[in-house]
C-alpha cells in the first residue's frame, strides 16, 4: 500500500502554510498574473471583438449549404463590410482586419470551391503533408537539405511513386504501363523540361558563350535552305 508521505509537497502541504499565505513562487507569479491583466485591460474589448468576428465568419464557413452558397457569400460579404466599418473600435488591432480582408480578397476565387465541387477537401492540410513527408523521405535518403533540382522536374511522378510505394507495396507487373500513348506522352513531358532545366545551367555556367550559340542558330534558321 502507497504511504501518503509519499505524495506530501515539503512547502505546499505544510500545516502553517494557511498562517503564512502562499509560497514566495506562487506569490511572484500571482503579482505578475494581476499586472499582466491590469496593463492589458484596455485591449480585451477589442480582442474580444476581433475574435467575435473570426468566429462568426468561421461559422458561416463551417454551416455553408450547397443549395444556399448564394445566401454564404453575401452574408460573409456582409461581415466583412461590417469589419471594415467598425475596424477602428478596434485601435491597435485595427491593421489586423486590414490583413484579414487582404488574405480574404486574396483566396475568395476558391474559398467556397469546397461546397461546389464533391469531394474536394476543405483544406489542402493533408497535401501539404503528403508534400513535407516526401520533402523528409528525400533529405534522409540524400542528405541535401532543400529539394533536388530532380524533385522539381520529375515531382509529378516521383513524389506520387514515392507516396504510393508507402501505402502499399508495388509488384514488378504492376510498373508495366497500361496504356504506352500516356506513358510515352509524360516521357515526352519530363524530358522537355529536363532540358529546360540543363539549359538553364548552361546558361548560369557561361552566359556569354550560351547566348552565342543561341545567336548562331537563331541566324541559321532564318537563312534560306
Amino acid at each position: 500500500m502507497w504511504q501518503e508521505s509519499k505524495f506530501v509537497h515539503r512547502r505546499l502541504d505544510c500545516p502553517r502554510r494557511a498562517k503564512k499565505g502562499l509560497p514566495v513562487e506562487l506569490s511572484r507569479l500571482h503579482h505578475a498574473v494581476r499586472a499582466g491583466l491590469a496593463a492589458t485591460e484596455d485591449l480585451f474589448p477589442a480582442i474580444h471583438q476581433a475574435y467575435a468576428w473570426v468566429h462568426q465568419a468561421a461559422h458561416l464557413l463551417a454551416n455553408a449549404d450547397i443549395a444556399l452558397i448564394g445566401m454564404v457569400k453575401r452574408d460573409y460579404q456582409q461581415l466583412l463590410s461590417t469589419m471594415t466599418q467598425q475596424q477602428e473600435r478596434l485601435g491597435v488591432l485595427a491593421p489586423a482586419v486590414k490583413h484579414f480582408q487582404k488574405v480574404t480578397a486574396s483566396y475568395w476565387d476558391g474559398l467556397f470551391a469546397y461546397y461546389q465541387v464533391h469531394d474536394l477537401p476543405r483544406t489542402n492540410n493533408e497535401l501539404e503533408q503528403f508534400f513535407g513527408t516526401a520533402r523528409h523521405v528525400e533529405r534522409r535518403a540524400t542528405g541535401r537539405k532543400r529539394a533536388s533540382p530532380t524533385l522539381v522536374v520529375r515531382g509529378s511522378v516521383r513524389v506520387v511513386a514515392a507516396g504510393a510505394s508507402r501505402i502499399f507495396p508495388v509488384s514488378a507487373a504492376e510498373l508495366c504501363p497500361s496504356d504506352l500513348a500516356a506513358w510515352r506522352t509524360l516521357r515526352h513531358t519530363l524530358d522537355y523540361r529536363g532540358e529546360g532545366r540543363r539549359k538553364q545551367l548552361r546558361f548560369r555556367r557561361d552566359s556569354q558563350t550560351y547566348l552565342t550559340l543561341l545567336e548562331e542558330l537563331l541566324c541559321r534558321s532564318g537563312l534560306p535552305s
